[in-house]
């Protein structure tokens, strides 16, 4: 089949469950191979899989480390938790990786979920509706202190009920006009409104293999957009596929990424156990990024 524009194609090592020397290799592995477009974590502080505690290495230093490892590929997360940092330190520290990798740093941001890596903390995770408000206002401090009024000695002011600005300023500013392209996480109506008037991409749940489902929000996201009187070119849908840990499950990979692509991704991110190393990493370029490639022309 053919694709109406090129598909990107990532690969998602999340830093869970794995040592550091695996991981540093892995992503230096992917340096190599020149098989992928993108390279992805997710962000928890525990490992997501328990209820409470497991390992995990922080995500955007753990980015800010690998970024070297893969020179010309885009990077990112799927995604960030808005409830783990402030939206004015988040701005800084996109800042530095948008200028890090030349541009190539994709800003990807969720509410936040996992009870069990907020509670042992005492980090406060609110219900869901003010959970979101934060979340919507944080989008909103962002591309404030992404704009070009930040990048003025006067700053921005901006009155919010969770992150006020009072003449504030982001500076060095982004490389990238505007700063980074910011993928949202959103699934329900307020968060594909969300999406679709501020974002510049969509992201699939990584445990969500439902083309249905994807279709289905995709179709909103436009809805929305055409009623805000927003064009979609350049907006990015990204469907995040698992490609486990055998030679079958690569080949399902291929055949679920395939599907997403004839539904409307323009972004598949191929996700591997990051325990799997380099090794790992080099079948799943040879048995899944390959094929797939071949398949969507």
């Amino acid at each position: 089949m053919g694709a109406a524009t090129p598909v990107s194609i990532g690969f998602k090592t999340s830093p869970q469950s794995v040592d550091w020397p695996t991981l540093d290799a892995t992503w230096a592995r992917a340096g190599e191979l020149g098989a992928f477009d993108s390279g992805w974590l997710n962000d928890h502080l525990t490992d997501p899989s328990l209820d409470r505690g497991g390992s995990s290495w922080e995500a955007v230093t753990v980015v800010a480390a690998l970024a070297h490892r893969v020179p010309g590929v885009t990077i990112g997360h799927g995604v960030l938790s808005n409830t783990f940092r402030h939206p004015a330190v988040l701005a800084k520290q996109a800042t530095v990786l948008d200028h890090v990798t030349g541009g190539r740093f994709i800003l990807g941001l969720g509410a936040g979920w996992h009870e069990g890596e907020h509670v042992p903390f005492g980090i406060p995770l609110p219900e869901i509706r003010e959970r979101f408000d934060r979340f919507e206002s944080a989008v909103h401090v962002l591309q404030a202190l992404f704009s070009a009024d930040a990048a003025d000695e006067r700053g921005v002011t901006r009155p919010d009920p969770f992150y006020p600005l009072g003449g504030a300023t982001n500076l060095p500013a982004p490389l990238t006009g505007g700063g980074p392209p910011l993928w949202l996480g959103g699934q329900k109506r307020r968060g594909l409104t969300l999406v679709a008037r501020h974002g510049n991409g969509w992201m699939l749940p990584a445990a969500d293999l439902d083309v249905g489902y994807f279709t289905d929000k995709r179709d909103r996201i436009l809805a929305e957009m055409d009623a805000a009187g927003r064009e979609p070119d350049g907006f990015a849908f990204a469907a995040q596929v698992p490609t486990g840990a055998t030679a079958d499950s690569r080949r399902a990979a291929v055949d679920a990424a395939v599907a997403f692509v004839r539904a409307g991704a323009t972004h598949v991110i191929l996700g591997m156990p990051a325990r799997l190393g380099p090794d790992g990493l080099t079948a799943v370029a040879r048995d899944v990024a390959g094929p797939l490639r071949e398949a969507i022309g």
